[in-house]
C-alpha cells in the first residue's frame, strides 16, 4: 500500500508543482533568448546593411545605427537571457525592439503571425505576420522580470556570491 501511494503522489498535481516550480523560468528562457538570438544572426547572415535598408524604408530615424543597435540588442540581450544573467537589465532594450517591430510592421497584419493563404504544388504560401510572436515575447520577458531568471543561471550565481560577501562584511 505505501509503494502504491508513494507511485502516486508523483502525479499530484500540487507535489509536482511545489517540486517544479523554481524550473518554470527555464523553458521561457530557452526560448526567448534562443528566438531573439535566432533573429540577430539572421540579420548578419542577410547583411545588417539589408536590414538598414528595410528600416529607412519604414522611415525608423538613423536606419543603419538603429540596425546595429537592434542586432546587438537580439544577439547580447538573447544570450543574456539563455544564461539568465543580468535579466532585469536586458529586458527593457528587448522589450523596446518588440514594441517597435509590432508598430511598425506587424500591427497592420492583425493579431495572428501564421496566416495560411494557399497550397501551391503542395507548398504552403503564408501571408505577412501579425503581432501574436511579438506578444509571446514580451510576455516572456515580462514573466521573467516579475519570477527572476530561476535557479540555473547566471543572476542566481551572482546573488549567492553577493549575498555571501554580505554577511561577511556585517
Amino acid at each position: 500500500m505505501n509503494s502504491l501511494r508513494s507511485l502516486l503522489i508523483v502525479f499530484d498535481p500540487s507535489w509536482l508543482a511545489a517540486r517544479l516550480t523554481r524550473y518554470s523560468p527555464l523553458p521561457i528562457r530557452f526560448i526567448v533568448g534562443y528566438g531573439f538570438m535566432a533573429h540577430g544572426y539572421a540579420k548578419i547572415i542577410k547583411h545588417p546593411e539589408n536590414f538598414a535598408a528595410i528600416l529607412h524604408a519604414l522611415g525608423v530615424p538613423a536606419p543603419h545605427l538603429m540596425a546595429w543597435v537592434t542586432i546587438v540588442v537580439e544577439l547580447l540581450g538573447g544570450f543574456a537571457i539563455l544564461i539568465g544573467a543580468f535579466v532585469p537589465l536586458v529586458v527593457v532594450p528587448m522589450i523596446v525592439v518588440l514594441l517597435v517591430a509590432t508598430f511598425t510592421v506587424h500591427l497592420q497584419y492583425g493579431f495572428t503571425s501564421i496566416k495560411l493563404m494557399s497550397v501551391l504544388n503542395g507548398v504552403p504560401q503564408f501571408g505577412p505576420p501579425g503581432y501574436e510572436t511579438d506578444a509571446l515575447y514580451v510576455a516572456g520577458l515580462i514573466a521573467l522580470l516579475f519570477s527572476g531568471a530561476g535557479p540555473l543561471a547566471v543572476d542566481a550565481i551572482l546573488e549567492s556570491l553577493y549575498a555571501r560577501v554580505a554577511t561577511r562584511s556585517l
